[in-house]
């Protein structure tokens, strides 16, 4: 399914390059949020009704969230530190001549996707964490145990929508594309710090916590991709450590969601840190949405980097810190 994300937001970027008016670019945005609120109530119910997941938070769910925020934190201090020296990202937006309406009215009028005050008045800003949050009840309290395989095309067709309304935003925004050639090469700067974040996030958890360090720094090194961390961790140490990896993981997205308003405000940049490999995802469309069009293209190639990366760099953590 990795050919997915790009085909979709391939087909979105072809109808928005044709020119939609206003009222259609309207109507998409709103059904971007019910897609939006569709999938944030799935992963809600995913975690509900993971037996693994909440039978272990009672135990170690303080300890993941622990590692979860740092990792997510020292991401985002990364960044910053990044965007202010090496990678300017408004001050590549704003020396993108203004054609047209500029960028800013152009992702004003993609479907909503704006800028840094997105946010704030934003629905979603309280709709996301209370979708997870009623999802995470609905599956611990109500899901039926036999259909929770609905879960997964209920995510699929989400994600589908998503995709498909990005691209539209994005193929709506011509600047867009100037605003990636400007940055060049540099962008490759935001996954390398969000990546250096993660991993010192995971070793700090792991002095503070007295736990082995390959349970806190293999975890976080995830970056949110749960499914590949908590599967190699399981098979390398055992369910409890695995566990460790998928619940830190799956807390990062619940937290990033949770968090977007509040990460907007330090930085443009800081979303993108907080979804790390999720941006290819699952996060791409709720960080787009506060980032702006202008990012959408640069949140979807860190997050494929990331996502790529993962894989090969849980083995090789594995090697250096294995006890």
């Amino acid at each position: 399914m990795t050919w997915m994300p790009f085909a979709c937001l391939g087909v979105g970027a072809a109808i928005g390059w044709r020119g939609l008016s206003s009222r259609v670019l309207a109507k998409i945005d709103m059904a971007t949020t019910v897609a939006l609120v569709a999938l944030m109530l799935t992963v809600g119910t995913n975690i509900g009704a993971s037996d693994a997941i909440m039978g272990n938070l009672p135990f170690i769910g303080l300890r993941c969230a622990a590692i979860s925020l740092l990792a997510i934190g020292f991401s985002v201090a990364f960044t910053v530190l990044a965007e202010k020296t090496v990678l300017p990202l408004d001050k590549a937006a704003f020396e993108i001549p203004r054609e047209g309406g500029g960028s800013e009215d152009a992702a004003s009028d993609a479907g909503g996707v704006g800028g840094a005050g997105d946010g704030g008045g934003s629905p979603l800003v309280w709709l996301m964490p209370a979708s997870i949050v009623t999802g995470v009840a609905f599956g611990f309290f109500l899901m039926p145990k036999p259909y929770a395989y609905f879960l997964d095309y209920s995510l699929t067709v989400a994600l589908v929508a998503l995709y498909v309304s990005v691209g539209i935003s994005l193929g709506a925004s011509r600047e867009v594309l100037k605003y990636v050639r400007r940055l060049g090469a540099r962008v490759l700067f935001l996954p390398a710090a969000i990546l250096a974040g993660s991993l010192s996030g995971g070793f700090l958890a792991g002095l503070a916590l007295n736990l082995p360090m390959h349970v806190p720094v293999m975890s976080a090194a995830g970056m949110s991709y749960y499914s590949i961390t908590g599967a190699y961790m399981s098979q390398a140490y055992g369910v409890e450590t695995g566990t460790y990896g998928f619940i830190v993981n799956v807390m990062r997205e619940f937290f990033t969601v949770s968090s977007l308003p509040l990460l907007i405000r330090i930085s443009r940049g800081s979303p993108i840190a907080a979804g790390a490999a999720g941006d290819m995802d699952a996060m791409l469309a709720p960080v787009t949405k506060f980032v702006g069009a202008e990012l959408g293209l640069v949140t979807l190639f860190t997050g494929t980097v990331l996502t790529f990366l993962a894989p090969f760099l849980l083995p090789l953590l594995n090697v250096l810190l294995s006890p």
